[in-house]
């Protein structure tokens, strides 16, 4: 039987972690197995649910790279694919409960009786054999068995049955959902057994720490997709890490891509111990897929935050403005990073701002001047014959070459901490690097 897969948020805000991470296992197992992976939204919580809403999360999941088979956006065999949309099969199938006796009216509601002595046990993907009993489902007040809401008053469905409801009809095999949900599955195995039908396997997946070992939340940073993205992490990395939250690729593989993840994802190497957030190692992940991207597209995911520091891209070439990234390797772990880091090859300004040199003797400035023209007077302008020539110079001048090469990084990136500072004048070509010199006294 071909595997189907839902993933079914409610439209009451942005695509969270939580979400994003439900969404990418069953969007993973559907695509291990060659089944379907289904969009359905569940906006029975009138007040709350929005078309906007709805639309921010499938803008997320698109820019994760989880594209679904069928949802209301691309249709199906199935459908519809909202649940406001599916009253009328509620309210139908509810009746067939209470004409069965299995369910009664109580005002506008109707309610399913729960019947003591049932065994509600159940086989988990992850999480094993689960012991359940409907005698387990007791009011808190009274220890006597708690009925289950299946219509409420207002003619909504409630979640525990608009659930089952929409998994049946919609030909689900394997609910894969947060494991917080496993206490709701007994309440649904009431339903299913009730109507005669074959449940799905339940496959439970860890809950998500942050590295304080509390539930994920805004305190830990960010709880959103689209955060990540404004931060200047990659789709593939944000993809690549949350895989690995309570999964693992095997032989301590740790960056890979959809389609290897696709390939290689199985449910029961899905962990049950709690999943632990941790940014840094979000970082790493991002910085491994940052150098594998080819120069262009590296620097189409630069460029805006470029921009966003107020840069002058416009005045630069894309061959030009690739080659920099190129040149910077694996500086910087996010996009937004690697634009901080790399301001001084699209402009000079930042570096007038970050480097002011203090303390420079008049006797230290005119050896500086020396040695600049130096390099300012090579014929051939590339990095290894300016580096040749400036070890001839300080074994000439009996110096070291940390006390030259230190103050021609400062004055060209105004940073610590650079590329090769001949491979970065190289690139700023001859000019620039008088004009950068100039700035400074030093040529």
């Amino acid at each position: 039987m071909e595997t189907r897969v839902r993933f079914a948020p409610s439209p009451t805000g942005a695509l969270h972690i939580g979400g994003g991470h439900t969404a990418l296992f069953n969007w993973l197992w559907a695509r291990h197995t060659g089944g379907k992976f289904i969009l359905r939204i569940e906006d029975t919580d009138l007040q709350r649910s929005t078309r906007e809403y709805e639309d921010t999360i499938m803008s997320g999941m698109e820019w994760l790279g989880l594209d679904w088979d069928e949802g209301p956006n691309v249709g199906g065999s199935f459908g519809p694919y909202r649940q406001s949309e599916r009253l009328d099969m509620y309210r139908e199938n509810a009746e067939v409960l209470v004409k069965d006796g299995r369910a009664y009216r109580e005002d506008d509601a109707i309610i399913f009786k729960v019947l003591p002595g049932l065994d509600l046990s159940f086989d988990d993907a992850v999480y094993g054999h689960i012991e359940s009993k409907s005698d387990g489902l007791k009011e808190r007040e009274t220890e006597g068995l708690k009925d289950i809401v299946m219509i409420k008053g207002d003619g909504m469905p409630t979640y525990n049955y608009a659930v089952v409801i929409d998994d049946h009809f919609m030909n689900i095999t394997h609910v894969i959902r947060g494991e917080d949900h496993i206490s709701n599955t007994p309440k649904q195995m009431l339903l299913y057994k009730a109507f005669g039908w074959e449940q799905p396997v339940f496959a439970h997946l860890p809950m998500i720490l942050g590295k304080d070992k509390k539930k994920l939340s805004k305190r830990h940073g960010a709880t959103s997709v689209y955060e990540f993205r404004d931060m200047g992490y990659m789709p593939d990395s944000v993809f690549n890490f949350l895989a690995l939250l309570g999964w693992s690729a095997g032989e301590d593989k740790e960056i890979f891509d959809r389609q290897e993840a696709a390939r290689l994802f199985e449910l029961h190497r899905v962990t049950r111990k709690a999943a632990v957030f941790d940014p840094d190692k979000l970082n790493h992940i991002n910085q491994e897929h940052l150098k594998r991207l080819d120069p262009k597209t590296r620097l189409g995911l630069i460029k805006p935050f470029w921009i966003e520091l107020g840069l002058p891209v416009e005045k630069h070439d894309d061959d030009y403005l690739a080659a920099a990234l190129t040149l910077m390797g694996g500086r910087g772990q996010t996009a937004k990073e690697m634009a901080a880091f790399s301001d001084y090859y699209v402009s000079f300004e930042p570096v007038k701002e970050r480097y002011k040199p203090e303390g420079v003797t008049s006797e230290q400035a005119a050896r500086l001047k020396d040695f600049f023209a130096s390099l300012l007077g090579e014929v051939d302008w590339k990095a290894e014959t300016l580096e040749t020539r400036a070890r001839a110079w300080v074994e000439e001048n009996g110096v070291k070459m940390k006390d030259y090469a230190m103050p021609l990084r400062f004055a060209l990136t105004g940073m610590k901490v650079s590329p090769g500072v001949f491979e970065v004048a190289e690139l700023l070509g001859r000019g620039e690097v008088r004009k950068r010199l100039e700035h400074y006294g030093f040529a």
